[in-house]
């Protein structure tokens, strides 16, 4: 069995602790599709809901589980340097990603919905490697913090699941196709958390910006697509008050929690 270091010396913890929290946030994926699969009632009302739930789990868990410990690691003068900058190249490296979608016409409907998945999961994948990080190389997240980061992954994946899944299938895609789809937007999530694993196991004097990169790149996805989705040209409260229900969930999650 392979071993990392923790945080404290002589202290070691086996690779198999970290699956449950890499796993949770695909599995949760595929939980949002489980009702599809047998029923294809879908509205576009129901999408606007569901997107505004995930928005704001997303949300508080980029503030408290990323964010805040960024913060409690950084000392000195300078100390909002890391994380400010940190946020700042999140937000600057999805923006440039999606607007080089924008004006790539070349490329198939299809194609740009799938990148547009993987640009929106990929940072979740990474906020989660980076909370593992931080448990195991530093004393700025608790194991409490990690589970929270991962559960509330888990827990905006579920509606994200079936605003994936639902339109495929509204499409014209088979169930197994919109399925294979579906697992491969998902899957893309605990590969991100590996690679960012491994490489704040080499590079741990970078985890307060790695995690607010996380961060910066996740309020950017919130702010530039699923918030307008949500509203989606509605003049009505619910998307809002869905919203901050998903919010306030995180953030009792991560309050009970922590």
């Amino acid at each position: 069995m392979f071993f990392l270091p923790h945080a404290h010396p002589g202290v070691c913890m086996p690779y198999s602790a970290l699956l449950p929290g890499i796993l949770l946030p695909f599995v949760g994926t595929m939980l949002g599709v489980i009702p599809f699969l047998f029923s294809d009632h879908y509205s576009l009302e129901k999408e606007r809901y569901l997107t505004a739930a995930a928005a704001g789990v997303m949300l508080a868990a980029s503030i408290w589980s990323l964010l805040q410990p960024a913060i409690r690691l950084c000392k000195g003068t300078l100390s909002f340097l890391p994380p400010a900058v940190g946020f700042l190249f999140g937000v600057l490296f999805i923006a440039a990603l999606e607007d080089i979608l924008r004006r790539n016409k070349q490329r198939k409907k299809q194609s740009l919905l799938m990148l547009a998945v993987t640009l929106h999961n990929f940072p979740e994948g990474m906020a989660v490697g980076v909370a593992l990080s931080g448990l195991i190389h530093s004393n700025a997240l608790t194991a409490a913090e990690a589970a929270i980061m991962s559960l509330g992954i888990a827990i905006q994946n579920i509606p994200e699941g079936a605003i994936i899944y639902a339109p495929l299938r509204a499409r014209g895609d088979t169930r197994r196709k919109a399925f294979l789809l579906t697992l491969l937007s998902g899957i893309v999530e605990p590969v991100g958390a590996v690679l960012t694993l491994l490489l704040t196991s080499f590079f741990t004097p970078l985890l307060p910006f790695i995690l607010s990169f996380a961060a910066g790149a996740m309020i950017f996805v919130v702010a530039d697509d699923m918030i307008p989705a949500a509203k989606a040209g509605k003049e009505n409260a619910k998307p809002a008050l869905v919203f901050s229900a998903g919010f306030a969930l995180m953030m009792i999650l991560d309050i009970a929690l922590g």
